[in-house]
């Protein structure tokens, strides 16, 4: 629901512009900064925080201190140091954004769209979603390597192996080449306002990342020793299935990421791949193919 009021606030006369969905009310749009009154998606609590306009008032265009607040240094800047400052990270927002990631994550990408119009920016500035993914990671893998039967030594190999490489390396290559094809490619036109901010695209890539290692990390744990290498037909059909799953919530996660950008063409052509992918999972059950088996393998081989 969409609303326009105007209000007085310190001699100042502010127009507010409220949407209310999915439990949460955003306010945009003042003349020298605003305040901004949201709800908890978990609590209903009253969570104000304060959203400055980035643009003057009478001309829409940036002052020079302004443009420079806005760089992508400045913003990275700002964004690695509030990991060292826990009570300014939003927890509880993260946690509703975890969880709907699963059931609606359409409704995630839609706060990347408030967050461009009161902070001028696609990308998360809190890092508290990247924090708790970490220990999502660190309590999986340690499931993992007691699933496996590995040491405290192996079992912290793994954690390293699968934080620094599986997690932060692939994710930078990935969102690089993203970031790279998406504005080559898929922009509708060139120019500023049609730039595909890198931000934007690790924080897709960790938005796909994260169903897929609870799948995968987690939910699969419960089925490794007494199903899934149970050397029978039904033990990788639900590997199997299981690897369908957490790769097609990957790569639908992905497209609804570059498809809330208005800017871009073409987006569809990220969903190509599942048509390899149920390729691939008849061909591995007609084979006999154990995708757990291979991955647990290669995991053991890793901390030798």
């Amino acid at each position: 629901m969409l609303s326009e009021r105007p209000s007085d606030v310190t001699g100042r006369y502010v127009y507010w512009v409220v949407f209310q969905e999915a439990g949460a009310v955003s306010a945009v749009g003042s003349s020298a900064g605003s305040r901004r009154v949201s709800l908890s998606p978990l609590t209903g609590t009253m969570l104000p925080t304060t959203s400055v306009s980035p643009r003057s008032p009478d001309n829409g265009i940036l002052s020079p201190r302004e443009a420079a607040r806005h760089t992508a240094g400045a913003k990275r800047y700002k964004y690695l140091r509030r990991l060292f400052h826990f009570k300014q990270m939003d927890f509880e927002f993260a946690l509703w954004q975890m969880l709907y990631l699963f059931t609606s994550p359409q409704k995630v990408y839609r706060n990347f769209h408030y967050r461009k119009q009161t902070k001028d920016q696609w990308a998360r500035d809190d890092p508290a979603f990247l924090v708790l993914l970490s220990i999502w990671l660190c309590v999986s893998t340690v499931g993992f390597g007691f699933v496996l039967d590995m040491s405290f030594f192996e079992t912290f190999k793994l954690l390293l192996w699968v934080v620094f490489i599986d997690c932060v390396g692939v994710g930078l290559l990935i969102a690089t080449l993203m970031w790279f094809v998406s504005n080559k490619y898929m922009v509708k036109r060139q120019g500023k306002d049609y730039d595909v901010e890198w931000g934007y695209t690790f924080d897709v890539h960790l938005n796909a990342f994260y169903p897929l290692l609870v799948i995968l990390h987690f939910i699969q744990l419960f089925f490794i020793n007494h199903v899934i290498l149970s050397g029978w037909f039904i033990g990788y059909f639900v590997g199997n299935t299981i690897w369908l799953i957490a790769i097609g919530y990957y790569i639908y996660i992905t497209f609804l990421g570059y498809s809330a950008l208005p800017f871009l063409k073409n987006t569809v052509i990220l969903l190509y791949p599942f048509a390899a992918l149920a390729l691939l999972y008849v061909l591995s059950l007609a084979l006999g193919w154990n995708f757990t088996e291979k991955l647990c393998l290669f995991y053991k081989y890793r901390v030798r």
